[in-house]
């Protein structure tokens, strides 16, 4: 018991600053939703729409940078940090070249927005937006390398700080472009994706500025001596990042096909889903926290070849999730009207929202542990087993679920959005079941292994 108090209080430790890095970062889509709701619920839902495009994609390209965690940690926790600048370089690589096609997807995604027949003015304002947030690519996933490569050396205080800065600016520039103050146009919902493009320019600066400054950072030296570009550096990063990125596009686009597809039944049922799903992402925040501290404390203990600390943090890890989950699950239950009300004073889209929120309170303990087991399984680096289980659950189970709930008559009558939140609890459960048993076949090969070297 002792060993476990100790690996849950190192995992709160480095969890807390991902927390509260994560809940400012997702706070910038929450000011983004009330500042366009603020305008008109058509530019809520023209928010709403546009991140079920942006967020797919630009996480793609993170979940190839979230690779470099357990590269990182393993590299620091076997004392080969020499190494270290080498990976984050070409780190910069692939995110300079992952910018590239998701560039392109924004710039020409009005085709698909036509293609979802939604009402003129929504589809307008959904393409003006994307056109506007995609010069945030590049400096997103900059900051995600430097992020990536502080938490791997277990630092994870720097990401917290510059989340702030970000949200902080955030506000303000919401309020200049959303409405047309200082003499700026007033874009409306549009304005949310101009903010956003400065907001993460400016994180990634912040961030070259802290590691410039903090000794610790510093003495590693990433920037000290430019090593020449490896293609198979960059390969191998991409063959490595590649099942965490899909393994988050599957998760993310579950519920970004979802606002797509619920799109013809108006702006009221979109904004709807939008609170509920950006309530659901709020607090979501805090398992994948712990899934993030997670794979850098088990990253971390295999570098430095200690197999049992590594299934005790994996352990102490997902209980911590379940308790808390629950406790938040009981919390969005309760308090569900008041968090619609929040987001928006139009009585319809308050009582939807509230019917979805409480759906999506079923689903919180199994979220947490699927995204906990799935940060534990990173640390192992055993990316491949997350991409194939994840797809299963997602695409194979939850989608094709909820778009027969959710918009068929061939089991009820179409349910709309509520069919597809009942398609994500069947999934979400079924990828929580799937993650957690391999987790726990990964660790019966480590003792296995130990054991036969023990009789050598």
């Amino acid at each position: 018991m002792h060993n476990y108090r100790r690996e849950t209080r190192l995992l709160l430790k480095l969890a807390i600053p991902v927390l509260i890095a994560s809940v400012a970062q997702t706070s910038m889509g929450f000011v983004d939703t009330v500042m366009a709701g603020g305008v008109s619920a058509t530019d809520m839902a023209a928010v709403s729409v546009a991140a079920s495009i942006w967020l797919p994609a630009i996480l793609f390209g993170v979940g190839l940078l979230i690779a470099l965690v357990p590269i990182v940690a393993t590299l620091n926790g076997s004392g080969k940090r020499d190494n270290i600048p080498f990976e984050v370089q070409h780190g910069f690589l692939l995110a300079l070249l992952i910018s590239i096609p998701i560039i392109w997807v924004l710039y020409n995604a009005g085709t698909l927005i036509d293609f979802m027949d939604v009402e003129t003015a929504l589809a307008e304002k959904t393409t003006g937006y994307l056109h506007a947030v995609l010069f945030a690519v590049p400096g997103f996933l900059f900051f995600q390398t430097l992020k990536s490569f502080s938490e791997g050396v277990s630092m994870t205080v720097p990401s917290m700080v510059i989340g702030f800065i970000g949200l902080a600016a955030n506000i303000p520039l919401n309020w200049i472009f959303v409405y047309g103050k200082f003499g700026a146009p007033a874009l409306g919902g549009v304005g949310c994706g101009v903010a956003t493009a400065i907001v993460y320019w400016l994180m990634f600066f912040s961030m070259l500025v802290y590691i410039r400054f903090n000794k610790k950072l510093r003495a590693i030296g990433i920037f000290d001596r430019w090593h020449p570009p490896q293609l198979k550096a960059v390969i191998r990063l991409f063959r490595l990042g590649f099942p965490v990125a899909a393994s988050i596009f599957f998760e993310v686009s579950l519920f970004a096909v979802i606002a797509l597809l619920i799109s013809p039944l108006g702006s009221t049922i979109v904004a709807a889903h939008q609170v509920a799903s950006n309530f659901s992402s709020l607090i979501f925040m805090i398992p994948m926290s712990l899934g993030a501290a997670l794979s850098i404390r088990v990253g971390h203990l295999l570098g430095r070849q200690d197999f049992t600390e590594a299934k005790i943090a994996s352990r102490s890890g997902l209980i911590v999730a379940f308790c808390i989950a629950a406790v938040t699950a009981v919390m969005t239950v309760v308090l569900r009207e008041p968090i619609a009300e929040m987001y928006t004073d139009n009585r319809e889209v308050i009582y939807i929202a509230g019917q979805l929120l409480f759906l999506a309170a079923i689903y919180q303990c199994t979220d947490a542990i699927q995204v906990v087991a799935a940060g534990a399984l990173r640390g192992y680096k055993d990316m491949r087993a997350i991409f194939i289980r994840t797809f299963i659950a997602y695409w194979i189970l939850g989608l094709p679920i909820g778009y027969i709930l959710g918009i068929t008559d061939w089991i009820v009558s179409p349910m709309g959005p509520h069919g597809f939140w009942i398609g994500n609890i069947v999934g979400l459960t079924a990828a929580a079941i799937m993650l957690a048993y391999r987790l726990l076949w990964v660790q019966k090969q480590d003792d296995d292994s130990q054991l036969q070297m023990s009789l050598r």
